[in-house]
Parts: C-alpha cells; structure tokens; sequence
C-alpha cells in the first residue's frame, strides 16, 4: 500500500487484506464500546462492499487504530503471518468446518445475525493449542470438542451467554489439547459440546496434529 493508505484521496482498488485490516477496527471498536451493534454491523457491510480505499475511509476516521489498517499488508504479512483460513465470517449467513480440516493456531470467528460451527474432532491441529477469537452479534458459534481437548473460556457476554462443556477424564491430562476462546457476545452466544468420535466406537483415538 502507498504512503497514502486509507484516506479520501485514494482512488487505488481495495483487496481482501484491505477489507479484513478495516474490518478487524471496526471489530475491535464494538469490543470496546466505541460501536453499537447495529452501526458495527452498517460498518462491516461497507467495508466489504468497498471498491476502492477511498471508499474505506470515512468508515474508519472516528475510531482510534484506524491508522493500523493503512499499513502496506507486505508489511503486515512480516509482523503477524496470516494463513489461509484464520478468518471465520458469517454475516446474515452461516460458515462450518466439519470432517478433517486443518485448523490454525489462531481462528478469528464474526458472526452478525449469522452462525457459525466449528467441529474439531477430526481436525488436524497445528500444535497442543488453538485460540478462538470469537465476536458475535445477534448470531451465535457453535462448537464441538472431543472428548481428551480442554476448553477455557474468557468470552465476554453483552446480554448474550456462553455454555461451555464440563472437563472429561481425558481432558484433565497435563498433555491434553487445549482450546482457547476469548471475544465477545452480544446478543449472541456460544454453544460448546464434548462429543465421542464416529469412528472411535469407544476406543481412545488421539489428535493429528500437522508435521
């Protein structure tokens, strides 16, 4: 990206790195208070149906770290690498990752009058932890665990809940996996469920993690 960044000026196209740096302001801003649910969710409808920089602007000048988006998304790349699949959204919609699919070390999960549902009982991890960074508003996440993985869970609900399943045998293990889920719910909520395995038919079936 130009020295130029997202102002007024710009008539350069936006990409998909532009749209998600803007988005996750915007994130962050409803976080803490600086956002309603509803002018968050006008927000993220124009970002991502932004053509050009220019357009991105107006939507990001009232809110403090506006000008993190503005950095080149090389430069980004270098400080914290992105990998395909980190980001989660569904917006008036739904998203799901079932079966075997790799999870990375950090999910970024959005959901805005939508759902989303993650299944990590036959995914592949790439290490002992997964964090979930998770913000819902007016939708929900739900998520199922097998049963060795650790839950812990430091969401903040905004009259919005979370239900997260109790610990197993398996899951009190000092090796045991563990999944980190942190954000905030409002109006919204996430839902975890600790489920066997199809497959194991009660025999013990540990994690594949990526070599």
């Amino acid at each position: 990206m130009d020295p130029q960044g997202f102002n007024e000026f710009s008539r350069l196209r936006a990409s998909d790195a532009d749209r998600d740096s803007a988005a996750s302001v915007i994130n962050n801003a409803m976080a803490e208070g600086m956002l309603t649910a509803e002018e968050h969710s006008e927000r993220l409808d124009a970002i991502y149906s932004a053509k050009t920089r220019a357009d991105i602007a107006p939507l990001l000048d009232d809110l403090p770290g506006h000008a993190a988006a503005a950095v080149p998304a090389s430069a980004r790349g270098a400080l914290t690498p992105a990998k395909p699949g980190s980001r989660i959204v569904a917006i008036f919609g739904g998203a799901s990752r079932k079966g075997s699919w790799h999870a990375e070390p950090v999910i970024e999960v959005l959901t805005v009058v939508g759902g989303a549902e993650l299944d990590f009982r036959n995914a592949v991890l790439p290490g002992k932890e997964v964090t979930i960074k998770a913000i819902c508003v007016l939708g929900g996440l739900d998520i199922t665990v097998p049963p060795e993985m650790r839950v812990i869970n430091s969401c903040v609900a905004i009259l919005g809940g979370t239900d997260m399943t109790g610990d197993s045998a398996e899951s009190l293990r000092p090796d045991a996996p563990v999944l980190h889920i942190t954000g905030t719910c409002v109006l919204g909520g996430i839902d975890v469920k600790r489920k066997a395995r199809k497959q194991d038919k009660g025999k013990g079936k540990g994690w594949a993690l990526e070599r």
